[in-house]
This record gives structure tokens, sequence and C-alpha cells, in this order.
């Protein structure tokens, strides 16, 4: 398959199509209810949703030599290069073959999960892992990450509920800030493959949320889904910017002062 993501820009003339992933074994938990909250919010303002409900899926999580239909079984899996070559002829399970339909349909990704262990359920990172190929998400017959990317033109949004409360994920807090948490989907995947990284939706304190939380919950949710073709993203530097060395290190003197970490990788604003 020759045709990548990254050559289907969308039109802004056209229907938004918004992929919404959803990862909870419960279809009564919270994230199900604000997933299905989401979708219901976006296609009343006109867009076509798609919805991939992992666990109603039995999304098969583990990348193997199976996502390869022409590998031979005595062959030694180079994930990389079985990716590559699977990518270009076509040749991917018909499970992955899907979801990156989907994601070439897609004008924004959304991404709704619980925070289990400080990172996305399992199934999530599964799906990742299998569905953003070598050739498809990234590699050298792509447009290169941190700039336009292979998925480039698309948006995403991260909607997180997490069962501690907001000041345990501040820059003090003992979690650690949200951000930071986050910076690896945020920046490693999203950014990383040209996708424009909103600001996370979060929803804290969510083991025990009463009808009348979650409507306020829906009322700010229903504000950022409004926002996702329009808010600014967050301002992750651009490998091709200027701001880095040939060896993806930023060159001295261009972080802020006072600033360390993953906010190294922020631009100033304006």
């Amino acid at each position: 398959m020759t045709d990548h993501a990254s050559r289907q820009q969308p039109d802004p003339t056209r229907q938004k199509t918004v992929l919404l992933v959803t990862a909870h074994p419960e279809p009564r938990s919270l994230t199900s209810a604000l997933s299905a909250f989401a979708a219901d919010h976006l296609r009343a303002a006109g867009h076509r949703v798609e919805v991939s409900d992992l666990y109603a899926m039995k999304w098969h999580a583990s990348l193997d030599g199976d996502d390869f239909p022409d590998l031979p079984a005595d062959e030694r899996l180079e994930v990389l290069a079985a990716q590559g070559e699977a990518t270009h002829a076509g040749r991917l399970s018909a499970d992955i073959a899907a979801e990156q339909e989907k994601l070439r349909r897609a004008d924004a990704v959304v991404l709704q999960f619980p925070l289990w262990w400080f990172s996305v359920p399992a199934i999530l990172k599964g799906w990742i892992d299998r569905v953003f190929t070598f050739e498809f998400a990234h590699g050298p017959a792509v447009p290169p990450p941190y700039s336009e990317g292979a998925l480039g033109g698309r948006r995403g949004l991260l909607a997180v509920t997490a069962g501690a409360r907001e000041s345990a994920f501040s820059d003090r807090g003992a979690h650690g800030a949200l951000a930071d948490l986050l910076f690896p989907v945020q920046h490693g995947v999203l950014w990383f493959t040209g996708i424009a990284a909103l600001e996370p939706f979060a929803v804290y304190g969510s083991v025990d949320v009463s009808s009348e939380r979650f409507a306020e919950l829906a009322r700010e949710y229903g504000r950022r889904l409004d926002g996702l073709f329009t808010d600014e993203p967050v301002p992750f530097r651009r490998l091709d910017g200027g701001d880095y060395g040939r060896d993806m290190r930023l060159l001295p003197g261009v972080e802020e002062p006072g600033t360390a970490g993953p906010g190294l990788h922020l631009a100033p604003r304006g």
C-alpha cells in the first residue's frame, strides 16, 4: 500500500470525521458514559463519528507474528521490517487494516481511557503498537516525525479519568504533573506521527461520580469537543524548526530558563 495516511489531508469544506477509541471493560463505567456522550455530542454537531470500543471488539492487544499473514512460520520476526513490508503490500491482518482505514478517514482522533498505573490500559497500548505500523505512522518513506508527520493534518484529544484528586497530579503533587504522565502519548504517539495534540480533558476523583457531577462534566466535555477543530494545540517544538540538532537533541540555549523534563519540548506561545 503506497498511499500513506499523510497524503490524505482533511478538506475543510467537507463533513469532519472523528475516530473515538475507547478502552474500558465495563459498559456502565464512567469512561463508557463519557464515550457515549462524546459520540452523541459530536454527531449532533454535524460530525461523522466512528467508534472503536476496544473491549467490545475484543481487540487483540499483543503484537505478534499473526499480524503479518505472509510471514513464514519459521522466519525470525523483525517487527519494523515485517510491518513495513506488510503495510506496503496491503497484507496486514484484517483487524489492523480496518483500524488504519479509520485513521485514514479521520480528521481527529479522541482517545478515551482511564489512567491505570499512570498510563493507558494495556489494550489501548496494544492498539497503538499494532495499528501505528512502520511505513504507515512513521518511517523513512513518510514525512518526518515531530512535524507534519505521517498522520499530519489531524487533531488528537486525550480524554482521561483518574481516581485521585486533581492536586495529586499538580507540579508538586505526589503523582506528578498529569502533562508529564501523558507526555509519552501526547508527544511520543500523537505529535510524533504529526497529529496536533490538544490539551487533555481530565476528570479527577472519578471513583464515585454523582449524576449532578456527571452533568457538569458533560457540559465541560462538550465545550472541549466543540473546540476540537478550533482550539490551539499544545505547542510542541518541531523537529525541523531549528531547535534540534542532527542528533535530535535540543541545541544549547533554546530551552526556557527554569524548565526541565518534558517541558523543554514546548515552544513559547506566540
